[in-house]
């Protein structure tokens, strides 16, 4: 259970089917509604969620508007509900040490993600990768469970 108090790191694999039409777009927005505790993500998801606009406007999932449209929603959930946090190089590390566990499978963003979310202090993540989430229990960070309600 998340407490209003709590702080809930924001993966990207969360962030962008908040704002586009994806299959876990509904258990997303459902979860944002009712989201308690202080939604917090590394500065890093910034660029991360324009480079999978820019990848989906390449591969023609989306067009140009659509993009702008979700960039804008993106840029008032900044600054009205997500607290952006800097990336401080101890987080770099911490993401490379994570990162050289073979067997934790991760890839560089998502360990700096997690990286991240234990420097902030973070008792939940908010994700849709399997491998994060796995890796977040790893941490004594609880995975928000995201559902579709159907």
């Amino acid at each position: 259970m998340v407490h209003a108090t709590d702080i809930v790191y924001v993966d990207t694999s969360v962030l962008v089917p908040l704002f586009l039409n994806e299959p876990h777009s509904a258990a997303v927005a459902t979860w944002y509604a009712r989201a308690k505790g202080d939604l917090v993500a590394a500065a890093w998801c910034v660029p991360e969620f324009a480079s999978a606009l820019g990848i989906k406007q390449r591969t023609g999932a989306i067009d140009p508007s659509q993009a702008q449209g979700a960039w804008a929603r993106f840029e008032r959930l900044m600054a009205a509900d997500l607290r952006l946090l800097p990336v401080e190089p101890a987080s770099f590390r911490r993401a490379a040490k994570l990162v050289l566990e073979a067997g934790s499978g991760l890839r560089a963003g998502d360990a700096l993600h997690l990286a991240c979310a234990v420097t902030a202090g973070a008792k939940h993540i908010a994700t849709l990768d399997a491998v994060q989430s796995r890796n977040a229990r790893r941490l004594k960070i609880k995975a928000v469970v995201l559902r579709d309600s159907r």
